[in-house]
C-alpha cells in the first residue's frame, strides 16, 4: 500500500474515534461505564452467553470482565444459570431490570445515531449506510450477504444506467465515448417506447444500491420477436449470480407477453455474457467484425425461440 493509503486509513481512525467519543457521551449520562454498557449491549443481543465469550468478544481481560460481571449481578441486571454440560462456567442472561436498562441505553444510541444524520439527504444516508458495509466487509466482519432485489426503475436511474456502464465498459474494455453516446440513445428509445409491444426494464437493487440492469423491447425489424437489451452487473456483485437472474427475468417476461422469440447484440470480447445467453439457451446466429467504440469488435448476435 501507497504511504497516501495509510495516511487515508489512519486519518479515518481517528475522526471514527473522535465520533465515537461523541456518540457515547450518553453513556456518560447513564448509570453506567462505556465498559459495563458494551458488555450490557452483548449479553442482550446474544440472549445468554458465558464469562469466556464475552471476554473473547469484546477483548476484555477476564479479571477485568469477572469485576464487572459482579458489580452489574449486585445490581440485579444479570442472571446466572449452571450449564449442565460444562460446570465451570454459568450462562449469563439479563434480568428483567436488566432487559430495561439496555432498552433505555438502545433509545439514547439511536437519538444520538438520529441527531449524527439529520443534516444528511436519503441519498447521503443511502451511500453512509453502503460505505460503512463496504469497510466492515472488506476487513473481515462477518455480514449477511445484502438481498438482491429486481424491480422497474425510479426517476434518475436511466442517467445513472447510461452513467455507470459508460464508464466501465471505458474502464474495462477501452471503449471511448462513442459508446456512451449510443447507449443514451437506447434508453431515449426504450422510454419513448409505446408500451404495446411490451417493454419493461428491470435494475438488480442489492441492499439500495443499484448493482445491475436489463431491458426488452421489441424489435423493430421482426414483428412478434423481442430483444434484450443493456445487460451489465456492477464488478462488486458480480459471480452472485445476478446476471442470470436479469436474463432469465428478460426471457419469462418476453415468453409471457406473447412474443415468439428473443434476439440480442453482443460483441465476442463479453465472454462473460455470452456463457449466460448460452446457458439461457440462446444460440449465435450471425458474427462480423467492425470498428466502434474505439475498437477492432466482433459484433454476435444471438437468438432463442420462445413458443
Amino acid at each position: 500500500m501507497t504511504d497516501t493509503g495509510i495516511d487515508e486509513i489512519r486519518a479515518f481512525n481517528r475522526f471514527y474515534t473522535r465520533l465515537i467519543g461523541v456518540l457515547d457521551e450518553h453513556i456518560a449520562q447513564s448509570p453506567f461505564s462505556l465498559a459495563e454498557a458494551r458488555v450490557l449491549y452483548e449479553i442482550g443481543s446474544r440472549g445468554h452467553t458465558t464469562a469466556a465469550e464475552l471476554s473473547r468478544l469484546l477483548d476484555l481481560d477476564r479479571a477485568y470482565l469477572s469485576r464487572l460481571l459482579q458489580g452489574l449481578l449486585a445490581r440485579e441486571l444479570l442472571v446466572l444459570s449452571p450449564i449442565p454440560s460444562d460446570r465451570r462456567q454459568n450462562s449469563i442472561a439479563l434480568s428483567s431490570t436488566g432487559d430495561k436498562a439496555v432498552e433505555r441505553l438502545q433509545h439514547a444510541s439511536e437519538e444520538s445515531v438520529v441527531a449524527l444524520i439529520e443534516p444528511l439527504d436519503a441519498d447521503a444516508r443511502l451511500a453512509l449506510r453502503d460505505a460503512m458495509g463496504t469497510i466492515r466487509r472488506l476487513l473481515g466482519d462477518d455480514l449477511p450477504a445484502p438481498t438482491v432485489v429486481l424491480r422497474p426503475h425510479r426517476i434518475g436511474e436511466l442517467g445513472w444506467l447510461i452513467h455507470r456502464q459508460a464508464v466501465l465498459y471505458n474502464r474495462e474494455l477501452g471503449w471511448n465515448g462513442e459508446f456512451e453516446a449510443l447507449i443514451a440513445r437506447i434508453y431515449h428509445e426504450f422510454e419513448q417506447a409505446e408500451a404495446d409491444p411490451p417493454k419493461a426494464l428491470w435494475v438488480a437493487d442489492r441492499g439500495g444500491r443499484v448493482v445491475g440492469s436489463v431491458f426488452v423491447t421489441a424489435y423493430a425489424k421482426r414483428p412478434g420477436v423481442a430483444q434484450l437489451r443493456m445487460l451489465y452487473v456492477e464488478p462488486e456483485a458480480r459471480g452472485l449470480g445476478i446476471g442470470g437472474q436479469l436474463v432469465d427475468q428478460a426471457i419469462d417476461f418476453a415468453r409471457r407477453s406473447g412474443y415468439a422469440g428473443m434476439r440480442l447484440w453482443t460483441q465476442s470480447t463479453l465472454t462473460a455474457a455470452r456463457r449466460l445467453y448460452a446457458a439461457a439457451g440462446f444460440h449465435l446466429v450471425e458474427s462480423g467484425p467492425h470498428h466502434s467504440f474505439g475498437q477492432d469488435l466482433v459484433g454476435e448476435y444471438w437468438e432463442i425461440a420462445l413458443q
